[in-house]
């Protein structure tokens, strides 16, 4: 790994992209509300934007961001209170998780407000990179700087995303050097937290409830029925899958399956080589974005780069975790595959930073060994 880093890394994000497009026209023909491929030409457009962004961005120093960090914290925390603006905040199947404007944009401010606050973690270390262990300027105010739009995006019942970039930013603490057991007191508090949240909420703990007995006639046709569903196209689908085009959960059967559970339409669809090479795609993100990282020239490029391969992988493995019944249903795209014009933007934003924190970074060619071709004899005694 080193210089080719960026090659494996667009390879995999061009080979998840271009699943999306075609699994996207596959399932979007079904939907009732949108009239033939719109969606497919909706998601097209907001391909080509942020491919446009990534590029822009991917030649720009990153180091400049630093800068920025406050002024982007202040403005990711702001729209994500905006969501709870009676008129401004749109609730989507019980979720505030929309600004909408009528004529004018519907945005989701935590999909922004996941790269802005990795942004505004790493710059913080990087300012106090020599206090990193130390309690208050190493945890406690990192924590709050995390703690706060993570709670916003919560309580707007978002639970996946919240997950998602407090494991993001979790990942940059510990990276920077955050003492483990102030890490394992956080997490504790905040898996605590949540629970007792959750437990005051009919609705999530029918959905984790159901996780346990999907075929129960309880759950089955309530709050367990999208995930069987699920896991019914994942059999039906096999080894080899019943071709493109040929799944019948996106029929009606399977609620979603062109935005969260479209990872079950790839099974059924495509088979199982499908559905493995898209999580050895992801795989590849992981290995080589951690590997841009180690590779960053600053300790601002390093943390960013940490932050941002987890902003894109995780929510990958909690999507692939809800479709294959594994974790409770959260409502989280599958990134780069599911349609969503906001989660497609910000996320090949985020491979454009990285694309220009791996421009910028330091590759050292290990030195040759040297050969001793001379001979000399010396008396054996």
């Amino acid at each position: 790994m080193g210089r080719k880093n960026a090659i494996f890394l667009c390879l995999a994000v061009m080979a998840l992209v271009t699943l999306g497009l075609v699994m996207l026209a596959s399932t979007s023909v079904w939907n009732k509300d949108v009239d033939g491929y719109s969606l497919v030409k909706k998601q097209t457009v907001f391909i080509a934007m942020g491919l446009l962004g990534a590029v822009v961005i991917s030649n720009i120093d990153y180091r400049k961001l630093r800068a920025f960090w406050i002024p982007a914290l202040v403005i990711s925390t702001t729209l994500l209170v905006l969501c709870y603006v009676p008129g401004i905040g749109h609730k989507v199947n019980g979720a505030t998780r929309w600004i909408k404007i009528p004529g004018v944009l519907q945005f989701q401010p935590s999909e922004l407000a996941k790269i802005f606050v990795i942004m505004a973690l790493a710059a913080w270390y990087a300012h106090y990179q020599a206090e990193g262990r130390k309690f208050f300027k190493g945890f406690i105010s990192p924590s709050i700087l995390l703690g706060i739009p993570v709670a916003l995006i919560f309580f707007e019942k978002d639970m996946g995303t919240a997950m998602a970039l407090g494991c993001s930013g979790g990942m940059v603490m510990f990276a920077a050097g955050v003492r483990m057991p102030y890490i394992i007191a956080a997490f504790t508090a905040t898996v605590g937290g949540a629970w007792l949240v959750i437990l005051k909420n009919p609705e999530r703990m029918g959905r984790i409830n159901a996780l346990f007995d999907l075929d129960s006639k309880e759950h089955s046709q309530g709050d367990g029925y999208q995930q069987l569903m699920g896991l019914n196209a994942f059999i039906d689908g096999g080894v080899n899958g019943t071709g493109l085009g040929n799944g019948l959960g996106k029929m009606g059967k399977l609620p979603m399956a062109h935005t969260d559970f479209i990872f079950p339409t790839i099974g059924e669809e495509l088979g199982l080589w499908a559905t493995l090479g898209s999580v050895f795609c992801f795989v590849v993100i992981m290995v080589y974005g951690m590997a841009i990282a180690m590779h960053a020239k600053d300790i601002f490029g390093r943390l960013l780069a940490v932050g941002l391969t987890g902003v894109i992988v995780v929510p990958a493995m909690v999507n692939i975790g809800v479709c294959t019944a594994v974790l409770p249903n959260t409502g989280l795209p599958l990134p780069f595959i599911s349609y969503g014009g906001t989660n497609i933007l910000f996320t090949l934003f985020a491979v454009g930073v990285l694309l220009s924190i791996h421009r910028q970074a330091a590759f050292t060619s290990r030195a040759e060994v040297p050969v001793i071709t001379q001979k000399k004899q010396c008396l054996r005694i």
